[in-house]
């Protein structure tokens, strides 16, 4: 869904290593004068990423410099004579690493979209490298010591309540990655997280290089049957851009393998092309992640131990909404049986189907999707590929720019091409105002699938918004990974897709409405259980007629969808939710599991299985994000053991929906302001739980979330 990952520096722990990191700094200066990479952004609003000027090659020294930069920046804070102060202090730690936030910026951005040989390099190089950053400044001493006294002071040093959150934040951070070790246990952690972010690396890269690897190919037309016209087109490009043309190709991703499992009628190909897709990272070879999981694990546990926490669980979740594993495991734990017989009651309605067309087979899990869609159509008179047609993305789109105006007044309008640049054609970039006209930031789209993109979508942060060292325009970006069209057809989703869309574009708005004095405390940089809020909240607006009356026209006819399939959409609201939300659990407690289980040795292969088997998960049914490709928790530290935040903003999430029906209705403006005030606009500044109890007057409850999945009865 997005990028939130910071800091970075390492004590260099001999004379070899001081050695290499002085050669990559005499490489960076010689490189520093026409590194675009280093030097502050040029152009209109406020200055722009440099995506135009940049080069694989400016990557890894510019990473040194910004280092470089921000290590001397630490020592200078460090080595003050002057007793410390939030001003000399925090503030000068919060804009010590501007140059390298820059940098790391554009590299993501490369890293996730452009991947190739040449960045992959890269990256296999300097994970390593920044970890040891990040930990060098941990390891400073003299530096925690300054902002230790600080944040010990602030109370009754005369600082805003912003100013006193932000000390508190990086106190926090620091003593939870090891600032108060001794010197031995700093030492093995350092050692630790090195080895961490090149595995990290190692796992990604596996699971891009079998998705970008594999694809299922299809011989005869024949095999196509009951694909969309726009599947079937899509399948003979994929083919021709893998050197087959006259053939037609299922890629290795969610975006093309779903709808092929959701439509194909041949039972076969849909057996291959699911393994294909739930064996990443699992089939061997030099490319398979089960050793590289145990490693990762085997790791985390021992970090967790040495910083003084019982498992990498309770150390992850404990700056969280849900403080401990065991309020998380709760809600999951609740949310289990329910969606469990949901499911019962699903396999159920498709096995009659399948019975009476005399398909002789009883359901599997490359069945679910393609008996769901039949029991949908005869339940609800409901189809995918009757409602695709009217889900043009672009029109789409309008209707989310109508969303974030009608809500919060913004208004999105397009940047003029050429005005600021992309890294790739499929990108545009839009000017977001306010009603005033003044501007309020950037977002960049990037919608579509390509070799060299990680699969799913996210949303990222180019700059957060500040007033720091003046103020700073937001530059938020989303990526998805929709199906290109052929040239001249325009884009059509799924239902999913669409209410991705939607998910991804709540996070640009928590990123767009922050009104924050610094960038550590901006937007979505708040608990992980937290953030999925505005994006989860925002996609029920997809569903309202005002929406799909508007904006849901027919790509061939140009006529508005019915309203008569609009009311189908609203009483199939809740068809599905035990598929959804079992795969998703199974996801959930998986990872819980693996990070409680400490220090005891894991073997991937065997955990899984029989983790489920103990759950009682369903036979037609496979985890949403199996263990060897679950980039979620093991291409880096993000959500490891916390998978479970996406049910637990949920919560809020239903919760918050409710805030608005209970009031004048979906568009309230009353209702819609307070969630800008307290929740969008915040960030970090406050406890998340100060901000929802703010927003909605009281604490949420697990009731509404019952009720929206259509496990307890409607009010």
């Amino acid at each position: 869904m997005r990028n939130r990952c910071r800091p970075g520096v390492f004590r260099c722990q001999a004379v070899a290593t001081a050695c290499m990191l002085c050669a990559m700094v005499a490489t960076a200066t010689l490189l520093a004068d026409d590194n675009p990479l280093t030097s502050r952004w040029s152009g209109p609003f406020g200055g722009v990423p440099p995506f135009d000027r940049v080069r694989v090659e400016h990557f890894e020294p510019a990473l040194v410099t910004g280092m470089a930069e921000q290590r001397a920046a630490i020592e200078r804070i460090a080595a003050d004579p002057a007793p410390p102060t939030f001003a000399n202090t925090v503030a000068a730690y919060e804009r010590s690493g501007r140059t390298l936030d820059r940098v790391m910026t554009v590299y993501d951005v490369f890293s996730g979209t452009m991947s190739d040989d040449a960045i992959r390099a890269v990256e296999r190089r300097m994970a390593p490298r920044l970890a040891a950053f990040r930990d060098e400044i941990v390891q400073n001493e003299r530096f925690f010591g300054r902002v230790a006294a600080v944040h010990a002071a602030a109370n009754s040093s005369g600082l805003t309540p912003e100013q006193r959150r932000l000390a508190w934040l990086h106190f926090t951070n620091l003593v939870r990655a090891g600032a108060r070790l001794d010197a031995v246990a700093k030492s093995e952690l350092s050692a630790i997280n090195q080895e961490l972010a090149a595995l990290h690396t190692t796992f990604s890269q596996n699971v891009l290089a079998e998705e970008n690897g594999t694809a299922v190919f299809l011989d005869a037309e024949a095999d196509l049957a009951g694909l969309p016209e726009a599947a079937r087109r899509s399948a003979a490009e994929a083919a021709a851009e893998r050197g087959k043309p006259g053939r037609w190709a299922i890629p290795n991703t969610r975006s093309t393998v779903e709808p092929f499992l959701t439509f194909a009628d041949r039972r076969d190909l849909r057996e291959r092309v699911w393994r294909m897709f739930i064996d990443r990272g699992d089939r061997g070879g030099s490319t398979d992640n089960n050793v590289v999981v145990a490693k990762i694990l085997a790791l985390r546990a021992r970090r967790a131990k040495l910083l003084g926490f019982a498992t990498h669980a309770h150390w992850r979740l404990e700056d969280s909404m849900a403080k401990t594993p065991d309020r998380a495991v709760e809600l999951m734990e609740a949310l289990w049986p329910p969606a469990v017989a949901r499911v019962r009651e699903e396999v159920a309605d498709m096995q009659v189907i399948a019975d009476a067309e005399r398909a002789g087979i009883t359901i599997a899990a490359w069945d679910y999707r393609y008996y769901a869609e039949k029991v949908r159509k005869a339940k609800y008179d409901l189809d995918d590929a009757e409602l695709t047609p009217y889900l043009q993305l672009d029109n789409l789109r309008d209707g989310m720019f109508l969303v974030a105006e009608k809500l919060f007044g913004l208004r999105l309008v397009p940047v003029v091409a050429g005005t600021v640049p992309v890294y790739h054609p499929d990108v545009r970039v839009w000017e977001v105002r306010r009603g005033d006209g003044a501007t309020v930031g950037l977002w960049y789209f990037d919608p579509f699938a390509r070799t060299g993109k990680r699969s799913g979508a996210w949303m990222s942060d180019y700059r957060p918004q500040e007033r720091f060292d003046g103020a700073a325009l937001p530059i938020v970006s989303n990526n998805c990974n929709f199906v290109k069209p052929s040239v001249g057809e325009p884009a059509v989703l799924s239902w999913d897709d669409a209410t991705t869309l939607f998910h991804e574009f709540g996070h640009a708005l928590h990123g767009l409405c922050s009104d924050v004095d610094y960038p550590s405390l901006s937007g979505t940089q708040v608990a992980r259980d937290y953030v999925e809020l505005p994006s989860q909240l925002l996609e029920h607006w997809l569903s309202t007629p005002e929406i799909l009356d508007r904006f849901a026209m027919h790509r061939d006819t140009g006529k508005p969808i019915p309203a008569d399939l609009v009311a189908r959409i609203q009483r199939a609201a809740t068809f599905g939710t035990g598929f959804r939300t079992v795969e998703f659990l199974a996801s959930a407690i998986v990872d819980m599991r693996l990070h409680l289980a400490g220090e005891t040795p894991i073997d991937p292969e065997r955990f899984e299985p029989q983790t489920l088997e103990t759950l009682g998960m369903p036979v037609e049914i496979v985890m949403r994000h199996r263990t060897p490709h679950f980039n979620h928790i093991f291409a880096d530290d993000g959500y490891s053991a916390g998978y479970y935040s996406y049910l637990w903003s949920d919560m809020l999430t239903a919760d918050a929906w409710e805030a608005f029906t209970e009031a004048g209705g979906v568009w309230d403006a009353a209702v819609a302001e307070r969630l800008r005030r307290h929740v969008l606009s915040k960030g970090n500044t406050i406890d998340p739980e100060e901000g929802y109890r703010a927003f909605r007057g009281r604490d949420p409850s697990i009731d509404a979330l019952l009720r929206k999945r259509g496990f307890a009865p409607p009010r």
